[in-house]
Order: structure tokens, then sequence, then C-alpha cells
């Protein structure tokens, strides 16, 4: 494929073609159906039908695309993250194999130098229907008052309808040169449907994400692995020795 050649939809499957086997999915968004979510300082600077895509990993990337190259990720001197070498690696190869110019690629810890994220991943999960970002507001009603004092800062969280918390979102490419005024928006799954299951979720992320429970929202069809979890709770100093 070249770029006169191709259209989202074979942007699409050409992407999934490649991420999908190593347990990354791609969902496809556009830029204005992102910057009407964000505030003006979080806004994109392209056209609002810009192509973009999001990319997500899920369980099985864990197995399918890090443990096989342990010694590609670990053993290069720079102080970058293993996980994160090897999500940008991949990416990197599925681009290359669309010989497309003028691809922007942003990832989930990248900041500005004021210190603001590049990109809110979890806006773009939930605008382009890959999983749907829980906030504060979505446990509201007419009836019934905010859960929280007003003075505590509660933070969203996203659910995939089929992993629960169980994956992470990495990165958002903006095809620059490409535009889709037909591309239809495809809403995000709402999985955790009850006020109070909201309030649960949004308390267990809140409270103490880091016992893992807040993944277990929905029932889910695959989780982390023993391993996986064990690699992702030890000290990043330690990790090389846990595998």
């Amino acid at each position: 494929f070249t770029f006169c050649d191709m259209d989202s939809h074979a942007i699409l499957s050409k992407l999934r073609e490649t991420l999908n086997p190593l347990g990354m999915e791609t969902y496809l968004f556009k830029v204005g159906w992102y910057n009407d979510t964000v505030i003006p300082s979080f806004k994109l600077p392209y056209d609002n039908d810009t192509l973009c895509a999001v990319i997500l990993t899920i369980p099985s990337f864990f197995e399918n695309a890090f443990l096989p190259n342990l010694s590609t990720f670990f053993s290069q001197s720079d102080s970058k993250d293993p996980i994160d070498k090897c999500i940008a690696h991949h990416i990197n190869s599925a681009l290359s194999n669309l010989d497309i110019n003028g691809v922007e690629v942003m990832y989930d810890y990248e900041i500005l130098p004021n210190r603001r994220p590049k990109v809110l991943v979890q806006t773009a999960a939930h605008v382009s229907g890959a999983a749907f970002y829980y906030q504060r507001h979505h446990c509201n009603s007419k009836c019934l008052n905010d859960h929280w004092d007003k003075n505590r800062r509660i933070y969203g969280v996203c659910i995939h309808p089929k992993y629960g918390g169980w994956f992470a979102i990495r990165a958002v490419l903006v095809f620059k040169d490409m535009k889709d005024p037909d591309l239809q928006i495809q809403p995000p799954t709402d999985c955790v449907k009850s006020r109070n299951d909201r309030i649960d979720l949004l308390e267990r992320f809140n409270g103490n994400w880091k016992d893992w429970t807040y993944r277990d929202i929905i029932p889910v069809v695959e989780k982390y692995s023993e391993l996986q979890k064990l690699y992702f709770i030890t000290a990043p100093k330690e990790r090389k020795h846990t595998l």
C-alpha cells in the first residue's frame, strides 16, 4: 500500500493485521471528536476530520509481544522502560508496513514542558469506542447529589467491555495528512450501568488502584497472568530478575 491507495478502513485493517496477534488493539477516531470533549489547552492542532487511532494492550500482549523479546528490550543501555520500548518497536513496525508519511505518535507517558500530558489517552479511548471512560459526572442523577465531598478530587478510569480494567491505553496516532469526513462515531460500550457500581469502581480506583480490584468491576474474558501481575508490582530495577 502507498498513502494514496489507502482509506481509513484500509489503515485500520493493516494495523489490526499486524498488531492484533501481539495483543494490541486499534480503534479509529477523528480529531474533532476528541477536541469536542477536552478543554482548549488539550485540543489537538489539526482539522476536525483528521484521522487518528488509539492503541491498547490487552492481557495477551505480555506473553505474545514482550516475553519473546526480553533480551532486546532489557539489553539496551538507556533508561527507558522495557515495556514502553516494546510497544514503540511494534507500533513503528506497523507504521512502516503502511508506508505513510506524516504520522505523529503520542505515547501515554509523554508530557509537555508545562507538565501536561501530550494527549488524554482515556478520552481518546472513549471517543474511539474502545473503552468507556467513567468519570465523576457519570455517578450523578437528577434526584441524587454528588456522592463525594465537593473538595475531593475523583479521577476517572476506562473499562473495556471484554477485559474490564485488565488492559492499558498506550498511544495515539495522528495521520496528519489523512482526513475522513464520512467516518462514523462508534459509542463505547457502557458496561458498568448502575450508579452504585460506578461509585464502587471509582472508589476502588481512587482509593487503592494497586490492589487490582477495580479491574474486576465486570466479568472478563481474560486478565493478566500471575507472572504479568508480579512483573508490574515489582520495582522497576528488579523486574529483569523477576523474569
